[in-house]
């Protein structure tokens, strides 16, 4: 049987027999917005269970805009929202654009014309002048969070819904918490990440960060359901409990259940490469190594070389992926979330890894690298089952019950 599968920018073709191919079971997915600028126009205007945005600001507000720079069209999404806050009066002087602690110059570079005149700030855990004390929490944590999300008077989030080793799903309440939070509350967070795939409950930390949305008062959330490339599917806007909605919209597209584990998993990852950062292949050697049968092989397919962050850096320092695990524990580096979900998978599985990246890092990665794209097929000669993840990381594949 022929199969095909996207990495970067090309296409790969392989054979494999129909008989060893596992099948997964997914919903049909919708089709991409036309146009997604206006798709966040219309979602601002006729947000869930709320009136538009504008009728709930002043011109005297002090606006900031929690914003995700690895969102696709950024430029016509977060001109959308500049533009309805426009509409009701608010100056650009009066916005900021508030940044995660990992967002690197070339993202800030890269920030559309649309944002000159608005202040930028980059989140610092570490910096106690930018940290405000905001409440304790139910469970007795005292929370320090960052000052200018505490002090606007309207705090907006504009992000991604994904799949999310700490919080289950990351966008919404996740882009503040604890993402904004200290470095105390960095660190403890980095023990407890996980490889489980989120159910119906939300998990302790979403909890948490659903619990500090409430204590900001009315965080306005603003969230995109991605498809394949930099296809939008969806634009959710409303207030913090509106945020299972896009959970739901996020598991309709990216959500499939494969009837056993497979022997070999093939995950490729799709795109523009220079847009790909090392969490996007940890997250799709993720998705593969929950669906691949214990001590079997993942097949990595992408055309990026991302820099390597501190946590990645230790893996390469490690003996075995153990020991990589037990300094990440140890240390608890800011990209710890990428850095687990690698150290984790290349555990589970053997991983053979296509990229740009050199044979030595991929080595020093705990992966055998692979010359070009012609040797999976090799790799496919042998017994299946086999398994396909197109777009893996932005896929939760799990067992069929």
């Amino acid at each position: 049987m022929h199969v095909g599968i996207q990495y970067g920018c090309e296409h790969l073709d392989v054979e494999v027999r129909d008989s060893n191919l596992v099948r997964v079971r997914q919903q049909a997915p919708a089709g991409p917005v036309a146009d997604p600028g206006m798709a966040v126009r219309e979602a601002l205007e006729n947000p869930l269970g709320f009136p538009a945005l504008r009728r709930a600001l002043t011109p005297d507000d002090h606006v900031a805009i929690v914003i995700d720079l690895q969102l696709p069209h950024l430029q016509e999404l977060l001109t959308a929202v500049l533009e309805h806050l426009s509409g009701a009066h608010i100056a650009a002087s009066a916005i900021t654009l508030l940044c995660p602690p990992l967002a690197v110059p070339a993202a800030l570079d890269n920030l559309p014309e649309v944002c000159r005149g608005l202040r930028v700030e980059v989140h610092d855990p570490t910096d106690r002048k930018h940290l405000s004390y905001l409440a304790t929490t139910r469970r007795g944590h005292r929370l320090y969070l960052n000052r200018t999300a505490v002090d606007a008077d309207q705090l907006i989030v504009l992000a991604r819904c994904g799949y999310d080793p700490l919080l289950g799903y990351s966008g919404a309440e996740g882009a503040i918490y604890p993402a904004l939070a200290d470095e105390a509350t960095r660190r403890e967070m980095c023990r407890r990440l996980s490889l489980a795939a989120p159910g119906h409950e939300p998990w302790p930390v979403r909890r948490e960060a659903a619990e500090v949305a409430w204590l900001l008062g009315a965080p306005f959330m603003v969230q995109v359901v991605q498809g394949q490339g930099d296809d939008v599917l969806h634009v959710v806007a409303g207030l913090a409990g509106t945020a299972s909605e896009g959970h739901r919209l996020l598991d309709a597209r990216w959500r499939m259940a494969v009837d056993q584990p497979a022997e070999t998993v093939v995950a490729g990852v799709a795109g523009e490469p220079g847009r790909q950062g090392f969490a996007d292949l940890a997250g799709a050697l993720a998705c593969a190594a929950r669906v691949v049968q214990p001590d079997g092989r993942i097949v990595l397919l992408t055309a990026a070389a991302p820099p390597l962050g501190p946590g990645a850096e230790l893996v390469r320092q490690a003996d075995d992926p153990g020991r990589a695990l037990a300094l990440l524990r140890e240390h608890t580096p800011p990209d710890m979330a990428a850095a687990f979900q690698w150290a984790s998978s290349v555990q589970r599985a053997s991983v053979y890894l296509l990229s740009a990246l050199p044979a030595e890092t991929a080595e020093e990665l705990f992966t055998t690298p692979l010359d070009h794209a012609g040797q999976v097929q090799r790799l496919l000669n042998a017994e299946g089952p086999f398994l396909f993840l197109p777009d893996a990381d932005r896929t939760l594949a799990v067992a069929a019950d």
